[in-house]
């Protein structure tokens, strides 16, 4: 199997790629469209601001290609934030929208970002996912300024409390799931949904 990382020059790529090689899956990381559509699937990480990211994407072609493929794709942090439908980050900024809802600036909390580990609670599994089989410490990194507002609560797979906001910690429509959270970065259980996520792929329930 072969999973493509999608590089538009804003991303923690080699972190990311390392994770999915341990899972022993081909991985190619590219932003040539022709070459990404030799995958069977997709991750499009990302790191820094929404907008700057969303200029990237057009400056490379890759918003229809993101916004068209059916093939199974997975967002994290910024990534998954790029999948929904606005951000108010520096500027209101349409994204690709995939998911309904738009990126909000926390407020009323202590701490801005909302950086450290923290408990995941799931209010729905998706097929990829065996709820029976999940490990009893589900603690994940999250680093980020905005958080996703107004979804669909039915795409709300996963939340993290920080200071009484649940903050959608994974999204799932589809094809297509967002992490808010670094699952690379996340120690034992994100290496734990990373590898569900890809099973999913190859038995082609994502």
């Amino acid at each position: 199997m072969k999973i493509g990382v999608i590089d538009y020059g804003m991303g923690n790529l080699f972190s990311v790629e390392q994770a999915l090689k341990r899972l022993n899956v081909e991985v190619i990381v590219s932003n040539d469209k022709v070459e990404l559509e030799t995958a069977d699937a997709y991750v499009l990480p990302g790191v820094g601001a929404f907008p700057d990211a969303m200029k990237r994407l057009k400056e490379t072609g890759l918003i229809d290609f993101i916004r068209n493929t059916k093939k199974p794709l997975l967002g994290i942090c910024l990534g998954m934030q790029l999948l929904f439908e606005e951000s108010d980050e520096v500027a209101l900024t349409e994204g690709l929208g995939i998911f309904k809802g738009r990126i909000q600036r926390f407020e009323g909390v202590s701490r801005i970002p909302h950086m450290g580990w923290n408990d995941l609670t799931l209010q729905h599994t998706p097929s990829w996912l065996d709820r029976d089989n999940l490990p009893a410490a589900r603690h994940v990194y999250f680093v980020h300024s905005f958080y996703a507002s107004g979804l669909d609560e039915k795409e709300r797979v996963a939340s993290a409390d920080y200071e009484h906001i649940q903050v959608p910690g994974i999204v799932a429509k589809n094809n297509f799931t967002g992490m808010q959270f670094h699952p690379e970065k996340s120690g034992p259980f994100g290496m734990h949904l990373l590898t569900a996520w890809a099973e999913g792929v190859k038995e082609g329930v994502c």
